[in-house]
């Protein structure tokens, strides 16, 4: 039976591809049991995360087979919410790589991400109130901290769908590549991290996520931590030695 996400693994990072061609990579319940399946692993064993999608799209939304059979219950069970919280909340960071669509859940997936890259052929938005629902699995809350408050209101109350060129500059992505690049440039990114110490990046993402009144009380206590760490005495010392030379 054809698996809803691809994983592919590295010693330093995953790769997660969203893959239901069939229904525009559209996000259905075994597809958020395998999320919750890979943040199980990535919880235990942090490595970095891309998310990306197959076949030349991210994902056109949730099943909506599934979702209009769904009643009060289900709301509150919050299905895609518990899963994108924990996706958000790895400790190590996590990329969403976005070709084609990302609507509806599919959008709010990527913002769960804390980078995002897209393609020229980039869509996203969340057009939930056209079909007499809400975006509850995070885009009321994580879309105004991305964008602003005025822009995500113009976008959830509108279902208006950004192309790429008005994601860059309000800043839902960071950066454009060829659709033939966009893996290599997650890649890229990954490698980047992969070149910083691992302790000091998570708690860069944990200082990131914290909300503001825990500043800047939680940074003093990470630093302090980190300043204890062998990896920073090692780290500076081959940086002063470098200068030397």
């Amino acid at each position: 039976m054809p698996q809803s996400l691809l994983i592919q693994r590295r010693g330093d990072r995953v790769v997660a591809t969203l893959s239901r061609p069939e229904v525009r990579n559209a996000i259905d319940q075994e597809t958020i049991d395998r999320l919750h399946e890979l943040c199980d692993e990535l919880e235990h064993d942090p490595r970095t995360l891309i998310l990306i999608g197959a076949d030349g799209v991210f994902a056109s939304g949730a099943d909506i087979a599934q979702l209009r059979e769904r009643r009060a219950a289900d709301a509150r069970r919050g299905i895609n919410t518990r899963a994108f919280q924990r996706v958000h909340r790895l400790p190590m960071p996590v990329i969403a790589a976005i070709d084609g669509s990302a609507l509806g859940g599919g959008a709010e997936l990527a913002y769960a991400a804390d980078i995002r890259i897209g393609t020229p052929r980039l869509r996203i938005g969340n057009p939930e109130t056209g079909l007499g629902i809400i975006a509850a699995a995070g885009a009321t809350w994580r879309l105004p901290e991305i964008v602003g408050e005025a822009r995500a209101a113009e976008m959830l109350l509108t279902g208006r769908i950004l192309d790429a060129e008005t994601a860059l500059a309000w800043g839902l992505v960071s950066s454009l590549y060829e659709p033939d690049d966009l893996l290599a440039a997650a890649h890229a990114l990954a490698d980047r991290i992969a070149g910083n110490d691992p302790l000091a990046t998570r708690h860069t993402k944990t200082a990131l996520h914290a909300p503001r009144a825990a500043h800047p009380e939680l940074e003093l206590e990470l630093q302090a931590q980190l300043f204890e760490s062998p990896e920073k005495h090692k780290r500076m010392t081959a940086f002063l030695e470098r200068k030397r030379r």
